[in-house]
């Protein structure tokens, strides 16, 4: 299993936009970023856990967790021209972008801010604490995982 963080701006969609989704499940679209793309493509899998994350507010903070529940599959978005994703080159024989489905399945007590997320020596070479890391999709390893999961309390998402 591989551990993730997914950066979502709040006022397109929140998390609390997925926890009250039916099944508590959505898609994860619209990225278009090729290093994203190929990490969709090639490493998130079935099972994977993500850190959904609000960025682009204040406090920018991890909310709470979902797991992959499907892998990846072409964005059907990429082909409606009506769509702010759609995309001219990519076709559905070959598609350019891809989408997973995600699943909400535990919340922190409270968010992990981005400026905690800094306090902690350990999270200092986490890739969301770098300097121009702007990848909407990022790889968190096992221990910094454990380690932010620590920080607060979880309870599952009813």
């Amino acid at each position: 299993m591989k551990y993730w963080l997914a950066k979502t701006e709040p006022n397109t969609y929140s998390w609390q936009d997925l926890v009250n989704e039916p099944d508590k499940s959505t898609m994860w679209e619209g990225i278009r970023n090729y290093q994203v793309r190929n990490l969709i493509r090639d490493e998130i899998k079935m099972g994977d856990l993500v850190f959904i994350y609000h960025s682009v507010v204040k406090p920018m903070a991890i909310q709470g967790i979902a797991k992959v529940t499907k892998e990846s599959y072409p964005d059907s978005y990429a082909f409606d021209p009506n769509h702010k994703y759609f995309d001219p080159k990519s076709n559905k024989d070959n598609p350019t972008w891809l989408m997973f489905d995600i699943q909400a399945v535990e919340e922190f007590d409270a968010p992990v801010t981005l400026t905690e997320l800094k306090s902690h020596a350990p999270l200092h070479r986490m890739g969301l604490v770098q300097k121009g890391n702007r990848l909407s999709i990022q790889r968190v390893t096992s221990v910094e995982w454990q380690y932010i999961c620590g920080l607060r309390k979880l309870k599952a998402v009813k």
